[in-house]
């Protein structure tokens, strides 16, 4: 038996185990792959019904998956490492890009979010920066002394700033909250100390007046209106979230059965199977039928979170954490929305929403995770 043979099982005593397995030679790891199959599975179910027992829009929201698990299959792949030296290029590619949008971006319900690659595709560059902020911050703070100083937070919330306001400026109010939540999350996995995160609460709490004033769009301050009062105009801006807790409430503790959702069937809710589709799932399922889905999300928050706390670098460490917390704060906004507890901004719910490019980045992120758990070396990178 050699002495490198005995230092390895030292080390990582299932180093040679974990290698034999098809999932690890794969570089995935079995408890988030089936609990994301398992949220997949719950959505396509509710998709069915939502979209009126469309074949069609399981079909392709089947292929949509099937690509997102490629991208999810192929970033398992790559080293950590990789992903910290290319950090800052991707970084600074996706800035470009929404730089690009301001200047060349294509126009589409009043906002301007996509660039056209002529005779390819078109694409929404602020998707993947919900990937490249947290790329970005964990790689800037891991070069830092941790917890990290004043200098080194400005530099942080800086890089976290420029893309933010960039994509707030499309206006994509939703998105811009989810990339900057993306890159605070791996700022306070640096080890920021309470008193300083009360006094970032207080600061943000200071400035709101001026950005109700200055910064947010009538849209978006009709839209917290509606949230203190949806029966001030329940016909109008009012009328997609009384619907929505309309239908929750009507599902009750076990639901009306599978497409016996009156609300989305008889068109009373719109975005049924896209932004509202957790409606659909408590009228038909009910307070179970939520309960398990909340379940499985929690339980790959948690599983994202072992593998955060288990992994050997400070990058790999805030990288995972942070896009293990962003992956929360999608549920959470969603489902509040939904429920009336938050303004709408048009966030899905995640991989249960019908569509393509949330799903995708999405699941590169959890790629990410997978190789940041797969990949484990030795020794401290």
């Amino acid at each position: 038996m050699s002495k490198e043979f005995v230092r390895q099982m030292a080390l990582d005593p299932d180093h040679f185990e974990r290698r034999r397995s098809l999932m690890g030679r794969m570089h995935l790891d079995p408890w988030l792959l089936l609990l994301l199959l398992g949220v997949m599975g719950f959505g396509l179910v509710v998709l069915f019904s939502a979209s009126e027992n469309s074949v069609a829009a399981v079909e392709a929201q089947l292929v949509r998956m099937g690509v997102a698990f490629v991208v999810m299959l192929f970033f398992a792949q790559l080293d950590p490492l990789l992903y910290r030296r290319w950090s800052p290029l991707l970084y600074l590619a996706g800035t470009l890009a929404l730089l690009a949008v301001m200047f060349f971006g294509v126009q589409s319900g009043g906002a301007q979010r996509w660039l056209d690659i002529p005779g390819v595709t078109r694409f929404q560059p602020s998707e993947l920066m919900k990937v490249g902020v947290p790329l970005m911050t964990a790689w800037y703070l891991s070069r830092q002394h941790l917890p990290p100083r004043a200098m080194a937070i400005l530099g942080t919330v800086v890089l976290i700033a420029v893309p933010s306001a960039l994509i707030a400026n499309q206006p994509d109010l939703g998105t811009s909250l989810l990339v900057a939540a993306s890159g605070l999350f791996v700022l306070f996995l640096a080890g920021l100390s309470w008193k300083l995160i009360t006094a970032m609460v207080m600061l943000a709490g200071l400035s709101a007046p001026a950005i109700w004033l200055y910064v947010m769009r009538d849209y978006q301050k009709e839209r917290i209106l509606t949230l203190l009062n949806p029966g001030s105009d329940p016909l109008g801006a009012g009328w997609n979230i009384t619907q929505s807790k309309t239908a929750i409430g009507s599902g009750g503790m076990h639901g009306k059965g599978w497409g016996e959702s009156t609300q989305a069937s008889l068109d009373f809710l719109p975005e049924s199977h896209t932004d509202f589709i957790v409606a659909v799932l408590a009228e038909e399922f009910g307070f179970i039928g939520v309960t398990i889905l909340l379940t499985l999300y929690a339980l790959i928050v948690i599983r994202g979170l072992f593998i955060a706390s288990a992994a050997q670098s400070s990058f790999s460490r805030l990288l995972a954490g942070g896009i293990t917390l962003t992956f929360f704060i999608y549920v959470l906004v969603n489902v509040s929305m939904v429920s009336g507890l938050m303004p709408v901004v048009g966030v899905p719910l995640p991989l249960v929403s019908f569509g393509g490019t949330s799903i995708v980045t999405l699941m590169l992120g959890f790629g990410i995770l997978m190789a940041i758990h797969t990949h484990r070396r030795m020794l401290e990178s």
